[in-house]
């Protein structure tokens, strides 16, 4: 669908990078700061607390539009989608594919100030958020894909802050796998039936009648992870408060996509914003 461009252009790139929405970026920025926190022991490094948040606005930027990029074929014929900037017309796939570099070399050049291990990993991170949007086309699990890609600051913090990789990371790592799933699977059931008509894939269509119960215990899961991430790591009782917190609004989530309509699905997606920001202040106030 092409439709005469009616915002400057400035906008059209602000669009595309997603800056006018930014709940993907807060749900990456939480578990970015929950592996901060922890390595640290409270107090994370000044300098990488700036070098993550902003590396996480730059990559989260890039993967919107590489994402955007991946479906520009198909955005045209979803109606939540087809204003896009390029379904639309105002961008270019050439303006987009040197903006998604453009905000690569940013990430890269923020990622160049801390160590070696970082940096590698850094590179792998790239592989995972650039595959990510392509994985709709040939597998029902393209959530997966996605969890891991923003599950990768998460050993990336611990190896900047403390240059290792202890075991207890990948309890952390796990939990935001399975809550990103549990999440982008409540995305995927606002555009469910638009993806059925045109061939695209998600845990929303594999997991079918299914999806309230496998989304409920991805989320008992991610508790259950979380709280073994908080044994491992010694933290207080504060940050079991937090969870239970957080158990609060997956119960409250649960009730929102009872009868699976479209926009009460996409506000129990937006609520695990919440679900973060809990974690995180439970995690601070166990570690003063």
């Amino acid at each position: 669908m092409t439709t005469t461009a009616s915002r400057p252009r400035w906008r059209a790139y602000m669009a595309l990078a997603r800056l006018d929405k930014p709940i993907g970026t807060l749900l990456l920025l939480w578990p970015t700061l929950w592996a901060l926190w922890i390595a640290g022991d409270g107090h994370p490094s000044f300098w990488l607390l700036l070098v993550f948040v902003a590396g996480v606005f730059s990559m989260r930027s890039a993967g919107c539009v590489i994402n955007d990029y991946a479906d520009r074929h198909i955005d045209g014929h979803v109606k939540r989608t087809q204003g896009r900037p390029l379904p639309s017309g105002e961008l270019t796939e050439r303006q987009a594919l040197g903006f998604f570099a453009l905000l690569v070399g940013v990430s890269f050049l923020l990622v160049l100030t801390t160590n070696a291990l970082t940096i590698k990993l850094a590179v792998a991170g790239l592989g995972w958020a650039a595959l990510y949007p392509f994985m709709k086309r040939y597998t029902n699990l393209p959530q997966l894909f996605l969890g891991i890609a923003f599950s990768w600051a998460i050993p990336m913090a611990f190896a900047a802050q403390s240059n290792s990789l202890p075991p207890g990371l990948w309890l952390l790592f796990a939990a935001n796998l399975t809550w990103t799933i549990a999440y982008d699977t409540m995305y995927a059931m606002v555009d469910r039936d638009d993806d059925l008509r045109i061939g695209v894939k998600s845990t929303a269509i594999l997991f079918g009648r299914r999806d309230k119960l496998i989304v409920g215990l991805l989320q008992l899961l991610t508790l259950i992870l979380l709280v073994a991430a908080g044994q491992q790591f010694a933290l207080g009782p504060l940050f079991y408060w937090g969870l239970l917190g957080a158990a609060g609004l997956f119960v409250y989530q649960q009730r929102l996509i009872r009868d699976r309509e479209r926009m009460a699905c996409f506000g129990a997606f937006l609520n695990n914003n919440y679900v973060g920001m809990l974690v995180f202040a439970g995690l601070v106030l166990s570690l003063l």
